[in-house]
This record gives C-alpha cells, structure tokens and sequence, in this order.
C-alpha cells in the first residue's frame, strides 16, 4: 500500500544555509510518526516546508513531498490552500499565537468550514458545537462564543485540535502539541490525540522534543539532528536498541532515576560525525 505521505530528500535552507537537509519518511494511513529532536534540529521547519508555509527568507530548495499521489511542492498555492485544513490538518505549538485574539473560538472552527465550502451560517456554528464538544470541552454550547483570552492553556489547545479537525482531514500534523502545559493537561492532550486519531481514522505526525510523548504516542520515531534525520526505527526498537549515538544521548537524559540521582548530560555536536541509522521501514 503506499503511503498517505511521502517526504524525499526534503530540503529547506535560509540565507543559502541548509536548516532541513535531505530529509525522507513516511507515514502510512493510520499511522503515528514521532519526529523527534532538540529545539532548534529543524523539526518544526519540516513541518512547514511540508504544508508550503516556510516564512521568506526560508525557501523549500529540494526534494519531494508526495500526498495522496500529488506532489505538493508542484501544486499552485490555490491549490494548496485547499490541501491545508482539507487533507492535512495542523496543531501549532503555541495556540495563543495562533488562533485571532478577536475572534470567538466558533469562528474560528466556523471559518475552516467555510473556507473548504462545508459549512456556514448555523449549520458551521452547530458543527463547531459538536467539534468542542468531540474534543471534551465541557459546555461547548457556551465556550463556543468565548474568546481565545476566556480560555485556560489546555481549553485552547483542544480548540487548536478541533480547528484542524474541522474538514475531517486523513493527515494532522502537531507540533509541539504540549509545550507550556503542566503535567496533567499534557497527559489529557495526548489522550485526546490517541481518540481523535482512532475516531476520526487519522494519520498522525508528532513533532517533540519529549521522548515522553513519543513512547506514549508514537509507532514509529524519527530521530532529527541538525537538520537530518538520523535514525529511524518501530518506537519499541528505538527505546530497546538505540543505534545513533545522539539517540542514546537523548534517552539517557530522560529524568526518571532514584530519587537525588543526577541527570545526565551531553554534547550534541559530539555526535556530528555519524551516519544516519534506519530499521524496521515498512
């Protein structure tokens, strides 16, 4: 079966230097991928060299980015425009930045509907009920008049959920879907996510820097270094048998010894001068 995604040696430079460099997965129907790295590896720039949203001076320079059989780097940005929201919905890492300070949090649903020609009027306010209402806002007949400031961190984040599930897309990118959230809430978002993919029959990209949430979420990893994926593999082999060294550096800074044990730490460019490391690709 080929895959809903294909990324082919994807890359995206700013000022002439290469922030995503040769980089290729994919993501099968159903699947979840975990992209996972350090801030600054170029996670969150794959993402959106892949919806065709990199901010000038960054350029997409090279490489394939096939979905559902289209390239999407050969399409206009008409078409693209229908490709976002429609078969690739997104999560952004900071909702607040995100969704319109002005805007109530049924407009903004509303809007996604609309846009796609799905739905307007009262029969998007009432999908936009129901969509924070599948996302477990409670009284989602009232929060959906609500501005983005009346809600709590976690409130908005499953908005940003229901915004890209709007248009039932087979593909949801999440980037940093629980960053600034405490404990508690993070564990409700991934939860959401795990019912939502099954509900909604999705397929998942998960972009982390937390391995955390890769082991919760994720059936397969890749692991980004400097802007190359080093290593990918099932998530099981990957928290087993590391091959990278930088993954193993990454795991073995996991906190979660005995108590008064001391983290530990490492130098990522210690680990510049290795190849990348790839199992278990199906």
């Amino acid at each position: 079966m080929e895959p809903l995604l294909a990324v082919h040696n994807l890359r995206t430079t700013f000022g002439g230097v290469a922030v995503v460099d040769d980089v290729s997965f994919e993501i099968r129907k159903g699947e979840t991928l975990g992209l996972v790295g350090e801030s600054g590896s170029g996670k969150s720039v794959t993402a959106f060299s892949i919806l065709r949203l990199v901010q000038e001076p960054g350029q997409v320079a090279a490489g394939r980015i096939i979905f559902q059989g289209r390239d999407l780097l050969a399409l206009s940005e008409e078409e693209m425009r229908q490709v976002r929201g429609a078969g690739i919905g997104f999560v952004f890492q900071e909702p607040m930045s995100a969704l319109n300070p002005v805007m109530r949090v049924g407009a903004h649903i509303a809007e996604a509907l609309s846009v796609h020609g799905i739905a307007s009027g009262k029969e998007a306010r009432h999908r936009a009920i129901e969509l924070l209402r599948a996302v477990r806002i409670v009284d989602p007949e009232k929060r959906v008049d609500d501005y983005p400031h009346q809600l709590s961190g976690g409130m908005r984040q499953r908005v940003m959920v229901a915004v890209a599930l709007a248009c039932k897309p087979p593909l949801v990118i999440a980037d940093e879907p629980t960053t600034a959230l405490d404990v508690t809430v993070q564990a409700q978002i991934l939860e959401l996510l795990r019912d939502m993919k099954r509900e909604f029959d999705l397929s998942l990209l998960l972009i982390t820097h937390d391995f955390g949430v890769i082991a919760e979420t994720a059936d397969r990893v890749a692991v980004m270094y400097r802007g190359k994926i080093v290593e990918q593999a099932p998530v099981r082999d990957i928290f087993r048998n590391p091959q990278h060294p930088y993954t193993r550096g990454l795991l073995a800074s996991i906190p979660g010894g005995e108590p008064g044990t001391r983290l530990k730490s490492f130098d990522s460019a210690e680990f510049s001068d290795h190849g990348p490391s790839q199992r278990g690709a199906r």
